[in-house]
């Protein structure tokens, strides 16, 4: 009875090793964890510099090189490319994110800090396995989404005032 145990056997395993996750698998998974990490960053530097117009796309430069360099530490040229990516693709996005909520009256420095966090849980969502790809599918759909929704500057109180 034993023997059909997961922890007793090699029913999970590589024949002739220890490990029961294949090559290929930690090989996508570098490359989701490049491609969120990448977003994350790209998020974070449009959170501190993009709400000036100019700057969209040093920032989408600057988090494309930054996501390639994280993506090529942790494992290599795909991972490069795909941080690359990703760095690129968070920051043209999140900008549009932050240009959207300027234009609707948030002020730069409390929409600079909330983006900034949300971009580093995104960045931490990655090290969940497939999760960085849903997240360059998503992100995406988020912001075409607002963009076809794009509301009008909240009232607040102000609606009040008024009679």
């Amino acid at each position: 009875m034993t023997d059909l145990s997961p922890a007793n056997g090699t029913l999970n395993r590589v024949p002739g090793g220890g490990v029961y996750t294949l090559r290929e698998m930690w090989e996508w998974y570098r490359i989701g964890l490049s491609l969120g990490l990448g977003i994350g960053l790209g998020g974070l530097l449009s959170a501190l510099a993009a709400p000036r117009r100019g700057l969209v796309l040093v920032v989408a430069a600057v988090a494309a090189a930054g996501g390639a360099g994280v993506g090529y530490a942790i494992g290599g040229w795909h991972e490069a490319v795909a941080g690359g990516v990703g760095g690129a693709l968070g920051a043209v996005v999140v900008s549009a994110f932050v240009a959207g909520a300027l234009r609707r009256g948030g002020t730069r420095g409390g929409t600079a800090v909330l983006v900034a966090l949300a971009a580093l849980v995104l960045a931490a969502f990655a090290l969940v396995p497939a999760v960085g790809y849903l997240e360059a599918v998503m992100l995406p759909a988020l912001a075409a989404r607002a963009r076809r929704h794009g509301g009008e500057r909240y009232a607040g109180l102000r609606s009040l005032a008024r009679d």
